[in-house]
């Protein structure tokens, strides 16, 4: 089965435990050797209101040059930048919460919830990616998802810091723009926390199942994400989400439907406002796109 829709969020929440602690923003590589890509982009508006839609990617790799032509003009030319959340300053306050909504309160140690099997391909791949699976017996299962979400992804050369939402974020910051968030590292910590036992261990599971396709499967969604081809994207997350009605509609149905809401009632001031969510929310059924539409508000994609 493949995850690669929930495979993002988890690696957009894990990467809260990051928070302040980015490298430099110059570490990007020069322009010169940077690898041209065109993400997509699409705009709300009335008469006196436009709001850009972006759809990112939470980790990439050096040279990429995708913060130019229409998006950086949308950007520069927008009054405000709205993400998923707004990463508190001080990372304690994020490991603080990560603490309190991971630790199991059943006293039931994360291996013992495993069957034999499963017990020992987690413990194996924990291993091979250099975390220690006695470290997380405390824990949730959710929460060694997360990590075997993400740590293989830095072993293959994605960084958080060069994440769309950190480089627009610091951009924001340089240009006096106000940052604002759709929900609370609470709120987004939550989504999994609040899952079923049953669901987080499949979530386990089948994260750990994947992950020998992890390089092909997230390398083929940064590759339609550069390309600006939603639609490829989507097809790829189609069969997750298919699989798992339940985990799409918690982690991103409904999430999307609270978004479409945010925009309608942000439509009703003046202004110019670019978001920036997740690549995934913004292809297939059920996008934020399609939610707007359910409202009666029409979406149109910038042709770049």
């Amino acid at each position: 089965m493949k995850w690669p829709s929930f495979r993002w969020l988890a690696v957009g929440l894990l990467l809260l435990s990051a928070c302040g602690q980015e490298r430099p923003a110059d570490a990007r590589a020069p322009a010169a050797q940077a690898a041209s890509a065109a993400p997509a982009l699409w705009t709300v508006r009335d008469k006196d209101t436009t709001i850009y839609l972006f759809g990112t990617v939470h980790v990439m790799k050096p040279g990429v040059d995708w913060l130019k032509g229409d998006i950086k003009s949308a950007f520069d030319r927008s009054d405000e930048l709205v993400l998923e959340i707004v990463e508190p300053d001080d990372p304690h306050l994020v490991a603080g919460a990560m603490a309190g909504k991971a630790i199991a309160r059943d006293g039931i140690k994360l291996s013992d919830r495993l069957n034999e099997k499963d017990r020992a391909a987690y413990q194996a791949a924990m291993t091979a990616n250099g975390l220690p699976w006695q470290t997380f017996e405390m824990f949730n299962p959710w929460m060694a998802g997360m990590a075997l979400s993400v740590q293989p992804l830095e072993k293959l050369g994605y960084q958080a810091e060069l994440g769309a939402e950190k480089v627009l974020a610091r951009s924001a910051k340089a240009a006096g723009k106000p940052v604002i968030g759709l929900e609370t590292v609470e709120q987004q910590l939550g989504y999994f926390a609040g899952l079923p036992m049953k669901q987080q261990i499949s979530f386990l599971t089948t994260t750990v199942e994947g992950l020998p396709e992890m390089e092909a499967e997230f390398g083929r969604l940064i590759q339609y994400w550069q390309g600006g081809e939603p639609d490829k994207l989507a097809a790829e997350m189609n069969e997750s989400l298919e699989a798992t009605p339940e985990l799409a509609q918690v982690l991103l149905i409904q999430r999307n439907a609270n978004w479409a809401k945010w925009i309608m009632s942000r439509l009703v001031r003046p202004g110019t406002v670019f978001i920036a969510v997740g690549a995934g929310h913004l292809a297939g059924k059920g996008s934020v796109q399609d939610q707007l539409r359910r409202l009666g508000i029409k979406s149109a994609r910038v042709r770049q």
